[in-house]
């Protein structure tokens, strides 16, 4: 079978390093940025170093910060017309997965005519947007090296993808130290989102010798750090091990994909407004039970990153362990375990499953066939 491996073409990593973003900015020849945020960024103060690099390169800049979480497409036709107005040469996404993604998808709308309702699916943007730059500031999503994005469609109740290598930005630019002041809740949230795209991208059909490299690091990398990182959050190595994970995680899937995690996901933080990486984490153990039939060595296998022995036990065995440990650590970061903490019910089961089986793109990745009946029977056993 014919595979493709691709990534961002430059990232730029470190302490410190959004101090170049004038520079890259520069290098591209572009002197007018849009930069594409949301208020809880700007109101932690990580617009500030961003002001000051463009500043110093002489690159004018305005800001959108009309991003919400789990952002409706709509969003995007507000961004593309702000852009337009300040006749952006480029845009600069600033934020967690959201702001990212918003980012990615006005690059290409500014470009491509007709509804973004037409791109939703693979490779269905014809032709490539304006140059971005992307700056995460959260350890989760991976946006940054990915050509996908995600969005809500509020009248379907279900989160979408546009997925195409016109979304890669030109450059991602990763500083831990714009993560020093994520609360515990969010560093726990977007931590786990990192760590299940790795387990995901590791047991995907389409995983291959160069993407478990990576998700196998990022596993090491996350499950080492991600309690330091969140009880003790000015912890610059742990910052600095986690947005590295995040990055490879991001790799790893952007290559291999997600599976029924993040189907399942997606209808429930649709509806019920459940942040990403905790509607992830909400299902992962369920999921995982679930999907170890279709590739049982596979999944023993993540043992080793997760520094499990698993001497003289077999196969299943070393995936109870492997459960144990991901149900610990969420234990342990004080993460939701259960849907019905987020007021989810019996009755909305069978329209949740529903909502399930329409996102086929992840679904066509899972290493298990899932029916509706199956569906219903893991969102179940989620409440």
């Amino acid at each position: 079978m014919v595979r493709v491996f691709s990534t961002t073409p430059r990232i730029v990593m470190g302490p410190s390093s959004v101090k170049t973003l004038g520079a890259e900015v520069r290098k591209r020849g572009a002197t007018r940025v849009l930069v594409v945020t949301d208020k809880g960024v700007i109101q932690a103060g990580l617009l500030k170093p961003i002001e000051d690099s463009l500043k110093a390169s002489k690159i004018k800049f305005q800001v959108f910060d009309k991003v919400e979480p789990d952002p409706r497409y709509e969003i995007v036709a507000g961004c593309v017309e702000t852009a337009r107005q300040a006749r952006a040469q480029m845009l600069i996404g600033l934020g967690g997965g959201s702001p990212m993604d918003i980012t990615k998808t006005a690059a290409v709308m500014i470009t491509n005519k007709g509804p973004i309702g037409a791109y939703f699916g693979i490779d269905l943007v014809p032709k490539p947007g304006i140059p971005t730059i992307l700056i995460p500031t959260t350890a989760g999503t991976g946006s940054e090296v990915t050509p996908i994005a995600i969005l809500s469609d509020e009248g379907e109740k279900l989160k979408k993808g546009i997925v195409s290598p016109y979304l890669y930005p030109s450059v991602g630019i990763l500083d831990p130290e714009l993560t020093i002041g994520l609360p515990p809740a969010v560093t726990a949230a977007t931590g786990m989102d990192a760590l299940i795209h790795a387990i995901e991208a590791y047991t995907s059909i389409n995983a291959t010798t160069i993407t478990d490299m990576y998700c196998v690091k990022a596993i090491e990398l996350i499950y080492k750090n991600i309690r330091t990182a969140f009880a003790k959050g000015d912890n610059i190595e742990a910052r600095t091990a986690m947005m590295e994970g995040a990055l490879l995680a991001g790799i790893g899937f952007a290559n291999a994909g997600v599976t029924a995690v993040h189907a399942f996901a997606y209808p429930i933080g649709a509806e019920f407004h459940i942040p990403h990486g905790v509607a992830n984490n909400l299902m992962l153990p369920h999921v995982i039970r679930f999907n170890v039939l279709g590739n049982l060595e596979k999944f023993a296998q993540l043992a080793k990153p997760f520094g499990i022995p698993v001497e003289g036990l077999d196969d299943l065995a070393v995936v109870d362990k492997v459960v144990a440990a991901i149900d610990r650590l969420a234990d342990d970061l004080q993460v939701p375990r259960h849907l019905a903490d987020f007021g989810v019910k019996e009755n909305d089961i069978s329209r949740l499953a529903e909502g399930v089986m329409k996102v086929t793109r992840l679904l066509a990745n899972n290493p298990r066939t899932l029916t509706l009946k199956d569906a219903e029977r893991i969102y179940r056993a989620a409440l």
